[in-house]
């Protein structure tokens, strides 16, 4: 054992390194401190102390930052290189420790004592250690392949335990912080076994590193093996014509498939398609069949929604910019965003708009996506035959491809449009199947989660989307596609609203479209009160919009053409602009009249007056009913003859009159269709008139259905029937007393101008109804 030594001494500050005693190393020196540390050993004896920075970015090192024990080491060598750094040669000796610092401004010189090591007289358990570590150094010399086999040799050689420790663990990967604790353990004993729990850990990491190699080189062998396939089958497909081959498309498509967020049973069915089509020659019929496929499926959109505009005023406000009128509408409208305010997951509403031509029911559809801020998608049902047309084909069909829905889906590009399902009325069904009852589950906020669409087979998400259904009569929509719709009724407009429309809406659009402005071109609104009275009869106002291009494409013609600066159109100019009237304004009767009532219909073009005629004239007892009736009607007029009869002496008409007499009832517009159970009184009404002598006054308009015992029953739309009645000049309308809470529906401006009369019974009619015999 050497003998212990104590002395001032130039300590150098190793970074990231660490000599062990009986290491031989060359070290680079090029801080100045530690330069003048080495000059002044190489000066003195030559020796000097080696101890480790425990940071190595420390540039100058103080007292706390270098480990207490270190090496007491021998300069051998010193060699300047040109750069200015120092290269020495050290050969460490013994473990030294640190007892302190001396003040030296020129380099770092400590007061050290060496360490002697704690060789316990136990040679056997050492010897024991010895062959164990050596055992150990040799398997992981194998394993490792870092340390050479000629080290092996020159290790077996050393017969001291403690230098055989420390020889080894400086040929060991270890950490500065684990190298300083072997090298601060004095015991031999101990210092054995940590190395040879470092050799165990290192054994198994080896272990670890290799497996994980192995695996690795395995996946890199496939993706080569892969790589080699795709470009032998690249040059299959350009020596077969196709060019590019597929590679780059596939890869192309499988990147749009992922950023496509498709639901993940959707995903998968894409990929195995994917898969197909790869294997697929590109002359096969079916590969483009399979990239249509997929081209659907990444182009809809599975996930991406437009954000609601929640705001109700703005909302109201857009709806009133772009529609006059149309309330109940628009608060439907309002109350879903208030819901949706609050809730902020309500499934979209199923709104069918019911009512006459041109009020506005398709423009009103893309108004309430714009209130929404919502994409607008709007496909025509009208004529639509084959259930194909909605569901799709199957993709075993030539030509195949997805139904209109998801053809509208598609192209609003979001999960929540609106959806405007036009003219669903006029839907027709034939040996193709029945589109209507396609409908169903679309229009079914309980099942529309999970449409089925033939063409795409994965279930699509339809509950976001805000289906709005427009319809003329509602009486030809199936019952259980109806009872999936929330019916809003659009009744037609009165004159007064007419009125507005033309000045606020229709007029400015068509100047703008003619180029006209408020300088050149100007029409008075007595003038469009005239063109709605005299030259449109309709319930919505696509008449009158043609009306109002016709104005301004005169307006345009004079101004051009010079004759003059400035056109003013007033109700004295509009018959040289428009030609002569071509209807009659006030169609009621001008005198009482015997055997001629006034009733009111309901169309799908909105209300309108009806005049019917009865003549009795002599004969067998026929009764003739003329006038192209449909068969309710024709049923309603002998339910009225039958209860005539039965009521004869009451009604003061002679019992027989139906043996001597033939009866005519006539409906005038002989060649329009006309049904319904609706003039059930007015026809009683004209036939008592001429079967008495007495007139039926001809301010008098009447609706309502008979029964063979003379009790009146309701009718359906009122609005309509009131309006006609305005507008043909009536005071008095007769009405079912069941209808009047109907009565709240109609405008103000239509209700103060007629008087109601609700009856419940005939006799009640005839009081009102007729006046004195003529």
């Amino acid at each position: 054992m050497a003998e212990s030594v104590r002395r001032n001494i130039p300590l150098l500050p190793l970074r990231g390194l660490l000599v062990f005693p009986t290491m031989v190393l060359h070290l680079d020196v090029g801080r100045k401190k530690s330069v003048e540390a080495l000059e002044h050993a190489m000066i003195d004896d030559h020796y000097i102390l080696l101890a480790a920075q425990k940071e190595i970015s420390i540039d100058e090192p103080i007292e706390t930052d270098i480990y207490q024990i270190g090496t007491y080491a021998k300069v051998k060598q010193m060699l300047k290189l040109p750069n200015g750094t120092i290269r020495v040669l050290v050969e460490g000796l013994q473990r030294a420790k640190i007892e302190k610092y001396v003040a030296n401004d020129a380099f770092i010189e400590v007061e050290m004592r060496t360490l002697p090591e704690d060789d316990e007289d136990n040679a056997t358990e050492n010897k024991a250690l010895m062959r164990n570590v050596l055992q150990l150094f040799e398997q992981y010399i194998k394993l490792s392949k870092k340390v050479s086999a000629e080290t092996l040799a020159s290790v077996s050689d050393i017969a001291e335990p403690g230098r055989l420790a420390d020889v080894i663990a400086s040929h060991l990967p270890l950490k500065i912080v684990e190298k300083q604790q072997l090298l601060e353990t004095t015991s031999v004993k101990e210092r054995l076994l940590q190395v040879i729990d470092v050799l165990n850990n290192e054994k198994e990491v080896i272990g670890l590193e290799k497996k994980i190699g192995q695996r690795v080189k395995k996946s890199m062998e496939r993706t080569q093996k892969e790589y080699y396939l795709r470009e032998q089958m690249k040059a299959i497909q350009k020596e077969l014509g196709d060019k590019e081959g597929k590679t780059g498309e596939v890869a192309s498509l499988r990147e749009q498939i992922d950023e496509a967020n498709m639901p993940e049973n959707v995903e998968e069915k894409a990929l195995k398609e994917l898969e197909r089509y790869e294997k697929m020659p590109a002359s096969s019929a079916e590969s483009s069949v399979l990239r249509n496929y997929l081209d659907w499926l990444i182009q809809l959109p599975w996930v991406k929604e437009t954000e609601d505009i929640l705001d109700v005023n703005r909302a109201e406000r857009i709806l009133d910019e772009d529609h006059y009128g149309l309330e109940k509408v628009k608060e439907r409208v309002i109350e879903y965003l208030a819901v949706q305010q609050l809730t902020n997951e309500l499934k979209g509403p199923i709104l069918c708009l019911a009512g006459p031509p041109g009020v506005g029911k398709t423009s009103l559809a893309r108004s309430v996506a714009r209130a929404l801020n919502r994409e607008f998608v709007r496909i025509s049902l009208g004529g639509v035959r084959d259930e194909a047309e909605i569901r799709g084909h199957r993709r075993t069909y030539v030509g195949a491809m997805p139904g209109r829905i998801i053809q509208g889906m598609k192209k609003a590009g979001s999960v929540n449009p609106v959806f405007l399902l036009d003219e669903i009325d006029k839907m027709a069904n034939d040996f193709r199947g029945d589109p209507a009852a396609a409908l169903l589950e679309v229009l079914d906020p309980e099942q529309n989660h999970t449409f089925s669409d033939h063409y795409i087979e994965e279930p699509y998400d339809l509950s976001k989307v805000m289906f709005i259904t427009t319809a003329n009569n509602i009486m030809t929509i199936p019952g259980p596609l109806l009872d999936r719709m929330e019916i809003i009724q659009i009744a037609g407009y009165t004159e007064v609203e007419k009125q507005r429309i033309a000045l606020d809406y229709l007029l400015p659009k068509q100047m703008k479209e003619h180029g006209l402005t408020k300088g050149t071109f100007q029409v008075k609104e007595e003038a469009i009160l005239k063109v709605i009275r005299y030259y449109t009869r309709e319930a919505g106002v696509r008449s009158l919009e043609r009306q109002m291009a016709t104005l301004c494409r005169k307006g345009a013609k004079m101004l051009v053409s010079g004759k003059k600066k400035r056109v003013v159109v007033t109700q004295n100019t509009i018959e040289t602009m428009l030609g002569k009237k071509r209807f009659r304004y006030g169609l009621a009767e001008e005198q009482d009249q015997v055997g001629a009532a006034t009733g009111l219909a309901y169309t799908t073009a909105g209300g309108d007056t009806l005049s019917i005629e009865v003549s009795v004239v002599p004969g067998k007892g026929k009764l003739i009913l003329t006038g192209k009736l449909g068969d309710v009607m024709k049923e309603s007029a002998q339910a009225a003859f039958s209860y005539i009869r039965s009521r004869s002496k009451e009604l003061d008409i002679d019992p027989s009159f139906h043996e001597k007499n033939d009866i005519h009832i006539h409906v005038p517009e002989g060649a329009t269709p006309k049904d319904g159970p609706s003039a059930g009184i007015t026809m009683a009404t004209a036939l008592i008139s001429a079967l008495t002598g007495r007139v039926v006054k001809k301010e008098v308009g009447m609706t309502g259905e008979i029964t063979l015992r003379g009790r009146v029953l309701p009718i359906g739309g009122l609005k309509e029937k009131s309006m006609s009645a305005h507008r043909a000049g009536l005071t008095t309308i007769i009405i079912p007393k069941e209808n009047e809470k109907d009565l709240e529906d109609i405008p103000k401006s239509v209700r103060e101008d007629l008087s109601y009369i609700l009856v419940d019974h005939l006799d009640q009619v005839l009081k009102h109804a007729l006046g004195e015999k003529k």
